[in-house]
């Protein structure tokens, strides 16, 4: 195989091809994103969008950085100014070795001065230059990246070089940093890179409620302290991901929002998803006497009782801050938060004792396009929690109704409808004699949950349930 049976490159012989093309081609790896440093890259950059018939797009005019994206909108081609006099010195100004290597489009030969190609080859990630990560300390959180997406393992030296540079990893913009995070936690090695991170203190200086989560023993549910518990729940997400039927396996990855799949969100989620335990912790000793913990090493230690209610929704609410200071949009936010504070739900679902369709029904028309996202958290949590109390039977009873619930859902889907609005805010006010007020709220809110019930379905039944108010 040579990279030049590539589609695209085939026919260009100016230029370098950098970065993670090439990187992917020694990997034996497809890649759609192509860069190419060249002089005049401008000019390069719109002689080639007219060949290629596609669309030109300036990313960074400072830089000198534009963005060739072909017409079936997957492949394209970022096109860059060298930032040196020559390949070599340019390939010296770049982050790690595996990423330093060039292919010279003009005479058809690799060019390899730091030893990239070997570190490939025995999936070592090295630095080049130490003074490149004071440059761009973005460079600190894309070595964990590549862990998390190549599986590949740090030289001692970087170890070194990373903990140096550490007090920098909040300086790039947010808007950057939001968009590692994202592909870190896209990786198919995301929790073992979270242990690495946490190790070295990276997480706790991007994610300041980790100080709260390691305070947090294990306890009669959790074999886990709450730190190792969440990066853990991340570890069985991705699990869960690599087993998962082609129906759940589509779907988590899809990209739906955010410009990222499902998956590498809901990831973040079972990170995040207690959060809100910490300031929601009580102990209860024997003697029923609850001890609110205020700080996080005053606590009675021993075999007492460990109680976060209400942490899910409280959770919900305090990931929304987190996530906002990263920049995330308004719809990763609500997905986020709402995998949060939905977390138990399929678990007390499933604990019916009267489980039945009509059940699974309302749950399923109450979480909507996020049903397969919320059951594979809810097992996920659950395969993490095996705490002395939790038995085995308890265990398999839990993750068998949540398969019945998921298969349950995809056998209905298809039929699925949304809920339709039977009567609007309007309506009800004439037909009640009511204003504007928290009863209306109210009243819609009730008629709501009547609809997912399905306990009304049509307008005559909203009509017929809206008389109880009459006075």
């Amino acid at each position: 195989m040579s990279i030049r049976d590539d589609f695209i490159l085939k026919d260009i012989h100016e230029g370098y091809l950098v970065g993670g093309s090439v990187r992917d081609f020694f990997l034996g790896k497809e890649f759609k994103d192509r860069d190419i440093a060249i002089k005049n890259a401008e000019l390069f950059a719109k002689n080639l969008a007219n060949n290629l018939n596609a669309t030109f797009i300036v990313l960074d005019n400072e830089n000198k950085i534009y963005r060739l994206v072909l017409r079936d909108k997957e492949n394209y081609i970022d096109i860059s100014e060298l930032r040196a006099d020559t390949i070599e010195n340019d390939l010296r100004l770049r982050d790690f070795t595996i990423n330093a290597i060039a292919y010279d489009l003009k005479n058809d030969n690799f060019i390899d001065i730091t030893g990239g190609i070997v570190d490939i080859k025995n999936r070592k990630i090295r630095s080049i230059r130490e003074e490149n990560f004071s440059d761009d300390p973005l460079r600190i959180l894309r070595a964990f990246r590549f862990m998390s997406t190549l599986d590949f393992n740090f030289d001692d030296e970087l170890y070194n070089t990373l903990t140096k540079y550490l007090p920098l990893i909040n300086k790039p913009a947010k808007e950057r940093i939001h968009d590692e995070i994202l592909k870190l936690f896209g990786g198919r090695k995301t929790a073992k890179t979270l242990i690495e991170m946490y190790k070295i203190g990276v997480l706790t200086l991007l994610f300041p409620f980790v100080k709260e989560m390691e305070i947090i023993p294990p306890n009669s549910h959790h074999h886990l302290d709450l730190i190792h518990h969440v990066i853990e729940t991340v570890r069985q997400i991705e699990l869960l991901y690599e087993q998962a039927n082609s129906d759940i396996y589509e779907h988590l990855s899809k990209i739906d929002f955010g410009g990222y799949p499902r998956i590498n969100h809901l990831k973040l989620a079972g990170f995040f998803h207690d959060i809100g335990k910490y300031s929601t912790w009580t102990i209860e000793d024997g003697n029923n006497c609850i001890w609110e913990v205020k700080e996080g090493t005053n606590y009675p230690k021993g075999n007492f009782r460990h109680r976060f209610i209400k942490h899910d929704s409280i959770g919900a609410k305090l990931a929304i801050n987190y996530l906002k200071e990263l920049k995330f949009s308004n719809k990763q936010i609500d997905y986020i938060s709402e995998m949060i504070k939905q977390h138990i739900y399929p678990s007390n679902v499933v604990s019916s004792p009267n489980l039945d369709n009509k059940i699974m029904m309302r749950y399923i028309r109450k979480m909507g396009d996020n049903v397969i996202d919320n059951i594979i958290l809810a097992k996920a949590d659950r395969l993490s929690a095996q705490g002395p109390d939790i038995t085995a039977e308890m265990t398999a009873n839990n993750l068998k109704g949540l398969d019945k619930l998921i298969n349950f859902y995809i056998e209905i889907k298809p039929t699925l409808e949304p809920i339709p609005k039977l009567i609007d805010g309007v309506e009800i006010m004439n037909l009640l004699n009511i204003k504007q007020s928290p009863l209306l709220g109210q009243i819609i809110t009730e008629l709501h949950e009547a609809q997912l019930n399905g306990d009304v379905l049509s307008k005559e039944e909203a009509l017929k349930f809206l008389k109880k108010y009459i006075n």
